[in-house]
């Protein structure tokens, strides 16, 4: 492996992505193909752009002529595919596009790979397609039962990259990470949304009581296991990729509001989501055994990914304001007219 198409690396995780393999790999080339949707933003990748082994391609996943020749252009021998629409909330507003990217655009991604005998494709995943669990940890054998429009459209997707393993022979990778956060992630998601909230004092809305749990998982530790997988994981294999830092969603809102220094006033407790799932827990002794663990410690890693958020308020500003706003209004203020707010 030498030259490296990430998909989607305007992105939140494959930006950070982008940035690990230049860092690690001083070998590797790395072409970032995006096509610049709301949550692709330029600023995410503006300190790679003056390494002579970094290039963007402005592009659809789901445009198989430019897909083509970018592979061919750029002599690309390795498909890291974060390209995909992420986001639970906005795939029950709108699974169209979630149904365009995720699972077409793997297709073309595939087809792409497949002609282009590429030799390694790998499509990041997520822990929400095997759906919820009450107990234990969901291993990579269990089976995929999604409730939402994302996660569907996310195991639809890795559906049709086993299938090209099998019929085809394309050498192909899966990593599930689990719940995600640090620096240039869109303010959309529940971290990144509450700290940049709470900054401006603004509510932070926590859907039903607070008490889902999930993995939290930063992104540098999510990227190196990505590498791992990508250079050591088995062929038509799938791995977890867990933080092990199970916590209930109340508990990391008020973390960050003790971060912060703000008052848990500002907590208020909306009306959940449809199907919203409990409980995602992952068993990562997969993974483990190719000599991959979380390194970072979680509240820590937290306290930092804050102190970014305070840091780098010209990234975040613009990014809440247009089109932003307009999501926000229609998933959240009607939730808040009938919000509870947090008991003292």
């Amino acid at each position: 492996m030498k030259t490296l198409m990430i998909t989607g690396g305007a992105g939140f995780i494959g930006s950070n992505f982008a940035r690990y393999m230049l860092g690690k790999y001083p070998d590797y080339r790395i072409v970032v193909y995006d096509k610049l949707t709301y949550a692709g933003n330029p600023d995410n990748f503006k300190d790679l752009l003056e390494s002579p082994r970094f290039a963007f391609v402005q592009g659809d996943i789901c445009d198989a002529e430019k897909v083509n020749a970018t592979i061919r252009e750029h002599q690309i021998d390795t498909i890291v595919n974060f390209a995909a629409e992420s986001h639970v909330d906005r795939s029950i507003l709108n699974p169209d596009a979630f149904i365009q990217t995720d699972v077409y655009g793997t297709y073309v991604l595939l087809e792409a790979a497949r002609r282009n005998e590429v030799e390694r494709f790998l499509q990041v995943s997520t822990d929400e397609v095997y759906g919820s669990i009450s107990c234990g940890s969901f291993k990579e054998t269990d089976p995929m039962e999604p409730n939402s429009p994302y996660s569907a459209s996310k195991a639809s997707g890795e559906l049709m990259v086993r299938a090209y393993h099998v019929t085809y022979g394309v050498p192909t990778l899966v990593t599930r990470g689990s719940n995600t956060f640090g620096p240039y992630q869109y303010p959309e998601k529940l971290a990144s949304l509450f700290i940049t909230n709470a900054i401006d004092d603004q509510p932070l809305p926590v859907y039903g009581d607070g008490r889902q749990v999930r993995d939290w998982l930063f992104v540098l530790d999510h990227c190196k296991g990505i590498d791992v997988v990508l250079h050591h994981g088995k062929v038509g294999e799938t791995y977890n990729i867990g933080g092990e830092n199970e916590r209930f969603n109340i508990d990391v809102t008020e973390l960050i509001l003790d971060l912060l220094g703000k008052p848990r006033s500002l907590i208020r407790f909306v009306p959940d989501r449809p199907g919203h799932d409990r409980r995602y827990a992952l068993d990562c002794s997969k993974i483990k055994r190719l000599g991959w663990a979380p390194r970072r410690d979680w509240e820590q890693a937290m306290a930092e990914t804050v102190q970014w958020y305070r840091d780098n308020e010209w990234w975040w500003r613009k990014i809440k304001g247009g089109e932003f706003l307009e999501y926000y209004r229609l998933q959240y203020a009607e939730r808040l007219a009938q919000s509870k707010p947090a008991a003292p």
